[in-house]
């Protein structure tokens, strides 16, 4: 499953962004100090994930030709990535997905994996807008848990590649998720102002499943003009 879940990221991402995936089932790798504080207070399962992912962030970095370096979390959760790198991370029971970039090149990634279970329709009033509803309506009703899923992966990606430069925990009702899934992409767009993303902006995405997963992935490239249209 780690050798898939690498391939698909590959073909999912752009050449210049590495990538590296590691199971947070295996012995846990020891985490460096700066990121030890982080662990305090966390279950084993999660201190697992925790140094699975950091594992994987170092990987990607020497994939990348950087050094490796220690990834602490930040006041608000989100890892605080070495001077001149953009990155994300991701992960499932089985699998941690760290991805990585020189901020030269991007401004910032985002990236999402699921288990692809159907997501459960009590929690779609929370997480699709009324114009995701309707398209999930036109939709065959048994692909429609497994399609809401998506939405909500892609709602994930697209909030993880825009928090770095807008500093703004949104609300799901703060994008518009416009898949499509025969294409393997969606467009990510902006329902109100948030930081520099006004409302209509648009974030392009990749997605793919299989295997009992599925993944989702939203670059901004350095260049501005490229992260959005309007």
């Amino acid at each position: 499953m780690i050798a898939g879940l690498a391939r698909v990221a590959r073909a999912l991402l752009p050449g210049d962004v590495a990538l590296a995936v590691v199971d947070p089932r295996t012995a846990p790798p020891l985490v460096w100090p700066e990121e030890a504080p982080a662990m305090v207070g966390m279950v084993a399962a999660r201190q697992r994930e925790f140094a699975a992912g950091r594992a994987a962030i170092r990987t990607a970095l020497r994939v990348l030709g950087a050094p490796p370096a220690a990834v602490p979390m930040g006041p608000d959760r989100a890892p605080l990535w070495p001077e001149g790198i953009v990155g994300s991370l991701s992960h499932i029971p089985s699998a941690c997905l760290a991805v990585v970039a020189h901020a030269a090149r991007f401004q910032s990634l985002g990236v999402d994996l699921e288990e692809g279970a159907a997501l459960p329709e009590d929690l779609w009033d929370a997480i699709l807008i009324p114009a995701e509803r309707d398209w999930l309506a036109t939709q065959p009703a048994p692909d429609r848990g497994g399609l809401a899923r998506l939405i909500f992966s892609a709602k994930e990606a697209a909030y993880k590649a825009q928090y770095p430069l807008s500093r703004q925990v949104l609300e799901f009702s703060a994008m518009q998720i416009v898949p499509d899934p025969a294409a393997g992409r969606f467009d990510a767009c902006f329902t109100g102002s948030a930081g520099p993303f006004r409302a209509g902006d648009r974030l392009d995405g990749q997605l793919a499943c299989g295997g009992g997963w599925l993944m989702t992935v939203v670059a901004i490239p350095a260049v501005r003009s490229g992260a959005s249209s309007r």
